[in-house]
């Protein structure tokens, strides 16, 4: 029974990771929204993760969980980074967006009225609880 609830909870932390990969590349080369250099850092965190868990499912190797629980709060760290940066929390002379591109701050990088940044930090966090609640009885 932990042996299958594991693999749904893995399941369940790729699904968000395909879905989140899925959506940025869909931003960036459909709409053609360039990113900003956080985005990009966040991006080098989420794409992996979407390789490393979804190898874990098919290899039923568990332990994948773990390494998938290290890469996400990783990324977490640099969205919550971004979300600070954001929300004014960091002085604004650290802003991440060049003035020429695209800006986090945009109408149009709202989905559902949230910033793409607190939807990054959502998904990274899920990751990470979903990769260490398919770790519960998987012995070391």
């Amino acid at each position: 029974m932990d042996s299958l609830r594991g693999e749904t909870a893995l399941f369940l932390a790729w699904l968000v990771a395909l879905g989140a990969s899925l959506a940025v590349l869909f931003i960036g080369e459909v709409l053609g929204q360039t990113p900003c250099s956080l985005c990009w850092f966040q991006r080098a965190f989420m794409f992996p993760l979407a390789v490393l868990l979804g190898l874990g499912l098919w290899w039923r190797d568990l332990g994948a969980g773990r390494y998938g629980a290290v890469l996400a709060l990783a990324g977490a760290a640099i969205a919550l980074w971004h979300v600070a940066l954001y929300a004014g929390l960091i002085p604004e002379r650290i802003q991440p967006c060049a003035a020429s591109g695209p800006s986090c701050t945009d109408a149009n990088q709202l989905i559902l009225g949230v910033p793409l940044p607190a939807l990054a930090l959502l998904s990274f966090l899920a990751i990470a609880a979903l990769c260490a609640l398919s770790q519960k009885g998987v012995s070391a």
